[in-house]
């Protein structure tokens, strides 16, 4: 019933935009795994507070340089009511989806209650929410219903454990074949090829041995959300999960076990669509002190008398 729904889904919803995927690819440039993490400068290294927008921005907004304070042309904006009679709750999907990026993905392993089955799943709706204890969250587009739940929050939901994998560049083909609409009891590890790993300490899952990063845990509490379109009907379902183990490939983690290595965990992001996105550069902003970098509130009034209220 749950693959079912979701084939019904994915056509409503017309992710792939492509007639032919496979044609589309071929004309790009190939994937250059060559490619390196590297740190760069900032967007705008000479920024400072009160300032605002950066040059960056201002370049792909077409600011104009004529005004003292460097004002940005105006780019008007529409509203959109999420609940409009006239809006299918798809299309709320497919705009937060491409908005809200790049998000974390979840690679989720759980097995049923009686131990018999097992499901590996990938989840974009997914988030770290605290430290300590160490707390995720991961949301389901589907109820607690056995009849409609996805198998993943079904095990979740029965067994109350799972394994979270991060996925990286070098099974990222792998990770996304078990999205796959197969029926209930079909094992997506089998459908990936992927490596179960039964040497979790705190779960019964099994952790994806290829990940350069896993984590064990308990389910922590579930919650299920009605729809606005459609009252009366749960729609979504969020599941908190605590940490219970940390499982860290040797050449990814540093000596104090505090750290992990970008160079190595080669993070794989969520976009809009079937989009997916690489993270191979960055940039390091520390974080400001208010009576150093500000000036305390000297300084503030300095900036303040900059920016009057309208």
């Amino acid at each position: 019933m749950a693959a079912e729904k979701t084939a019904a889904w994915e056509k409503s919803i017309q992710r792939n935009p492509h007639p032919d995927f496979k044609k589309v690819e071929a004309s790009r440039p190939p994937f250059d795994s060559s490619k390196t993490f590297t740190f760069t400068q900032t967007p705008d290294p000479n920024w400072q507070f009160g300032s605002g927008a950066n040059s960056t921005h201002c370049a792909a907004n077409s600011c104009s340089a004529a005004g003292k304070d460097h004002q940005e042309e105006e780019k008007k904006h529409v509203v959109i009511d999420p609940y409009a009679p006239d809006r299918p709750a798809g299309f709320n999907y497919k705009l937060l989806i491409s908005a809200v990026v790049p998000r974390p993905v979840a690679f989720l392993s759980t097995r049923s209650a009686d131990g018999a089955t097992t499901n590996l799943a990938v989840f974009s709706y997914f988030q770290m929410i605290g430290h300590d204890p160490p707390l995720f969250v991961i949301g389901f587009a589907s109820p607690l219903d056995a009849a409609r739940a996805k198998d993943s929050l079904r095990n979740l939901h029965e067994r109350r454990e799972c394994v979270i994998n991060m996925i990286s560049e070098g099974f990222v083909e792998a990770a996304n074949s078990t999205s796959v609409n197969a029926p209930y009891g079909v094992s997506e590890w089998d459908v990936s090829g992927l490596t179960p790993a039964y040497d979790c300490e705190t779960v019964g899952c099994a952790r994806v041995k290829e990940a350069v990063f896993s984590i064990e845990g308990k389910l922590e509490s579930l919650r299920e959300f009605e729809s606005r379109a459609t009252p009366g009907k749960v729609t979504a379902t969020m599941a908190v999960i605590e940490g219970t183990r940390f499982w860290a490939r040797e050449d990814a983690i540093n000596e104090e076990r505090n750290l992990i290595d970008p160079k190595v965990l080669r993070p794989i992001s969520r976009l809009g669509g079937i989009t997916y996105g690489r993270t191979t550069e960055a940039f390091e902003l520390p974080r400001p002190d208010f009576e150093k970098d500000v000036g305390g509130m000297e300084g503030m009034k300095k900036l303040e008398s900059r920016h009057p209220p309208n």
